[in-house]
């Protein structure tokens, strides 16, 4: 065979083999992280049922909202709250301007580390740690104390930037989940300015897609420039029965898809599979003390107790974290 002959046919086989690959036989999985059971391919049955247009459960992309927690469903929570983890720091940055703070049970507490008396002081001792901590700024400037700390702060286990610690599965299912017309938003108890500096660059998710608790701002003119001011007090708690309404007042419809992994996620996936139509509905359990952590009924934070029993009633999928994922965060940088 001659060489034009001979490259003709190479050609040929190339094609050939690039063609296979391409084919839809051979085409990457997009949920590569999870492994084959139930929970996966409930996940997948559920898009297939309403983004085919053949299906009776079809649903028109601009109602295929998905929404999510997002302590302990896409990042680590364990064995604080991250938002509680950077609180802790800006206190300890702050106490010498303020010796004051020692007289107040909760912040002397976030002083000398005592987590235990700072988890007995639930969601109104935490709030007011962030009050102090996160008031008496512009959001620009929350911003940059937000980013910059995110930059250099490592958790205590796995000695690895925060946003390196989100889980790779949730990353796939978000893009599997945009990739066919649904719109995702996150809803949190956590911080809504908090989140907002990172979340598209780690999770693809913008601004305006993201609900969470919320402090008082003002506006008022500063030296003549018009300025908003954080100020030292709640505005809305997004946990709980408050998941709902901060869906109502920030997307404006109802989800038909819900994913969380606590307790305080019960109200939002009950009002989201309630609307009429298919629904889905998810929880993420920690089981996995070796790759993780293996949490549940019993802890302080992430507690998943009355969400757990309404999932088997309810029908809603539980992805047990140690069986259905393959690996947990995404390989070190």
């Amino acid at each position: 065979m001659g060489f034009l002959a001979r490259a003709s046919a190479i050609a040929a086989l190339l094609v050939s083999s690039l063609g296979l690959l391409s084919s839809p036989g051979a085409a990457a999985d997009p949920l590569a992280s999870w492994n084959e059971g139930p929970a996966k391919a409930a996940i997948q049955a559920f898009v297939k049922r309403v983004s085919d247009p053949g299906s009776t459960d079809f649903v028109a992309p601009a109602q295929r909202i998905a929404v999510f927690d997002n302590d302990g469903t896409l990042w680590v929570e364990q064995p604080m709250y991250t938002q509680l983890a950077f609180a802790l720091d800006r206190v300890r940055e702050l106490a010498p301007q303020h010796p004051e703070w020692r007289g107040t049970p909760i912040l002397r507490a976030a002083i000398e580390g005592d987590l235990k008396t700072l988890a007995a002081a639930g969601a109104e001792g935490l709030a007011e740690l962030v009050m102090v901590t996160h008031a008496g700024m512009t959001p620009a400037a929350f911003h940059k104390i937000v980013t910059d700390w995110l930059a250099t702060a490592e958790h205590p286990r796995f000695k690895r930037k925060y946003t390196d610690l989100v889980y790779q599965p949730m990353l796939e299912l978000l893009a599997y989940l945009r990739a066919n017309g649904f719109t995702t938003y996150i809803v949190s108890g956590g911080g809504i300015e908090f989140m907002r500096p990172w979340t598209e660059k780690v999770y693809g998710i913008l601004p305006a897609q993201v609900v969470g608790s919320s402090i008082k701002t003002k506006f008022e003119m500063v030296d003549g420039t018009p300025t908003l001011v954080r100020l030292p007090a709640v505005n809305f708690i997004d946990d709980g029965a408050g998941k709902p309404v901060g869906i109502n007042q920030h997307i404006g419809q109802r989800p038909i898809a819900a994913f969380g992994n606590s307790d305080g996620d019960l109200e939002m996936l009950q009002w989201t599979t309630a609307g009429a139509g298919a629904r889905f509905g998810l929880i993420v359990h920690h089981t996995d003390a070796a790759r993780e952590y293996a949490y549940d009924r019993t802890s302080s934070f992430g507690h998943l107790d009355t969400a757990l029993d309404a999932a088997a009633a309810q029908n809603w999928t539980v992805v047990d974290m140690k069986a259905d994922w393959k690996t947990i965060f995404p390989p070190a940088p």
